[in-house]
């Protein structure tokens, strides 16, 4: 079993910053992806930035240039800094782990980009 708990979410002024951590416990397997994901309310969940199997990294259109993804392996950890955010940023953003044929997912964590 693979757990995924992610932290650093929180309520934000458009134009600032917040840093998501997503750290893996349990029995991981050989990773093949990891990432995260955001769900908007009313909206379908959509890809917000990944590792690929090859080591190289995907990003959606709408936070390219804004957002960093970066990991640490020795930690299966993944992380997100998020600048210059929108108001249209705001989301649950859910970290995910791709390995032995299956996607693990965390549980989410806000964002709320509110003046």
């Amino acid at each position: 079993q693979v757990q995924l708990v992610e932290s650093g979410g929180g309520l934000v002024q458009p134009g600032g910053s917040l840093r998501l951590s997503c750290a893996a416990s349990g029995s991981i397997p050989s990773i093949n992806g990891m990432g995260w994901y955001r769900q908007a309310p009313g909206k379908e969940r959509e890809l917000v930035a990944q590792f690929t199997i090859r080591g190289s990294t995907n990003y959606a259109d709408s936070v390219k240039g804004r957002f960093t993804i970066s990991r640490d392996n020795a930690k299966s950890s993944v992380y997100l800094q998020m600048n210059s955010l929108k108001p249209e940023d705001t989301a649950v953003y859910y970290c995910y782990l791709y390995g032995g044929a299956q996607n693990y997912w965390g549980q989410g964590t806000q964002v709320t980009v509110s003046s």
